[in-house]
């Protein structure tokens, strides 16, 4: 006999029964959808991003792709030895002397042969507009390249000269008749000498290594404007950040994370790090302007001084993302590095850092790449000014007076002249095929230094 009592109703004792793992109740029905709702909300989020890439570099390319190429007029020129030479001596420091303008009216009287030699006819068309079709920059141009070689004075020659940014305007699309018929700068007469010059095959659109070559040019030539000192300038500027942001930042931050005492200062100078990096770039120009120019007198305008200030921006970007770095590394690496004899010194440069690189890179090329596209700490150390001659080789040229791609860009997008507007997209692509560069690099050095525990 049992002392239990029995259970009134016979169904009760009956065990509960078990839902099988084959069946979905309606709880795991409700989890599942929740999460393929998630999954559609990722996806979407990624979707809208990409499409948002997309649409902007099609807009950046297609108002850009036209610096890449440019329209030439070729035609023979008479380079008359009385005008260009009157000495007769073929001294360039002579000829030196004889002004463009000289070099200009050569130029205007070879288009003028040119186009009553092919029996080009049209109503309305002025002496005015044909000299018009050449750019101002050419005659320039024809100077340094007889310079070059004084022995092309008295000779004929096939030259290749630009033609004024409204006409190059009209062959990439961005010009038309009607809006000719309104600009105080072309007409559509000159647009149909162009058309009649061009079906001779005497003006030609082809591609235009001189954007990216070419340095500045002024308000009225902007056919003749490039990027090659910006480039240069960038290029100087980033060396200096490489060679002083990235050894100080990353010593500064195997200090912090490794071997310096929790204490209230170290408290202290980690949250001013944190702090520094949310600091506006504009206030780093201040304090470059401030500390590198009226106080240590170095120059305006000169890639060292925008090196160093974007250094001082850097360098918390560079701290922070190498601590996490260190952080990431197991504290078994460390331990078993003791273990075995290892100094502190010894278990973090043979074993700690080497797997923290990866994570590091990561940061440094950011770091870098947040520095390259910075404009406003560059407009307050002078870098906007208008700047023709190229840098020197470093180390003199770091304190030669330079430009920058992103001052450049915005230099441009303040000019009048729509054709400027064109160059300064290109100019955008040019700097982001710079950074894609930078990326790659950091991408094959992080792959080269991986390894893995």
């Amino acid at each position: 006999m049992t002392d239990l009592p029995m259970p009134q109703n016979p169904a009760a004792a009956q065990p509960a029964q078990k839902s099988s793992l084959l069946s979905q109740d309606d709880r795991t029905r409700r989890r599942n959808a929740a999460e393929k709702r998630f999954r559609s909300y990722g996806a979407a989020a990624i979707g809208l991003a990409l499409a948002a890439l997309v649409v902007l570099m099609i807009t950046i390319i297609s108002a850009g792709s036209g610096a890449f190429r440019q329209t030439y007029l070729s035609i023979p020129v008479a380079l008359n030895a009385e005008q260009l030479d009157p000495e007769g001596n073929r001294d360039p420091a002579e000829m030196s002397k004889v002004l463009t303008l000289r070099y200009g009216s050569v130029l205007d009287s070879a288009l003028a042969a040119a186009v009553e030699n092919t029996g080009i006819q049209i109503e309305g068309l002025s002496d005015r507009e044909i000299k018009g079709l050449i750019s101002r920059e050419a005659a320039a141009q024809v100077r340094n390249r007889v310079l070059a070689d004084p022995e092309l004075v008295g000779q004929t020659i096939e030259l290749d000269v630009l033609v004024n940014g409204r006409v190059d305007g009209y062959f990439k699309g961005r010009v038309t008749m009607a809006s000719a018929a309104r600009d105080a700068n072309t007409s559509p007469e000159q647009l149909m000498l162009a058309d009649a010059l061009a079906e001779r095959g005497m003006l030609v659109t082809r591609f235009n290594w001189n954007f990216v070559t070419n340095p500045d040019a002024s308000d009225q030539r902007p056919e003749a404007a490039g990027v090659g000192v910006a480039i240069l300038g960038s290029l100087y500027m980033m060396l200096v950040v490489l060679f002083l942001a990235v050894p100080i930042g990353v010593a500064a931050s195997i200090y912090l994370e490794e071997f310096a005492p929790k204490n209230r200062w170290t408290d202290i100078i980690e949250v001013n790090i944190s702090n520094l990096a949310a600091v506006p770039s504009i206030v780093f120009g201040i304090l470059g302007l401030a500390a590198f120019i009226n106080f240590a007198g170095l120059p305006q305008s000169a890639p060292i001084v925008g090196g160093l200030v974007l250094t001082l921006m850097t360098l918390p970007t560079i701290i922070i993302s190498t601590r996490a770095a260190l952080k990431a590394v197991p504290p078994s690496i460390r331990d078993a590095a003791l273990g075995v004899g290892a100094s502190r010194m010894q278990s973090v440069f043979h074993h700690v850092l080497p797997l923290a690189m990866p994570g590091i890179l990561t940061g440094t090329i950011i770091g870098l790449a947040q520095a390259l596209g910075e404009t406003a700490p560059l407009l307050l150390i002078g870098m906007v000014a208008f700047v023709r001659e190229f840098p020197g080789a470093p180390p003199e040229g770091l304190f030669d007076p330079a430009s920058a791609l992103p001052v450049q860009v915005y230099n441009w997008t303040q000019r009048a002249d729509p054709a400027f507007i064109e160059r300064a997209s290109g100019a955008i692509i040019v700097l982001l095929v710079f950074l894609l560069c930078m990326n790659l690099l950091a991408i094959w050095l992080r792959r080269r230094f991986e390894r893995r525990w």
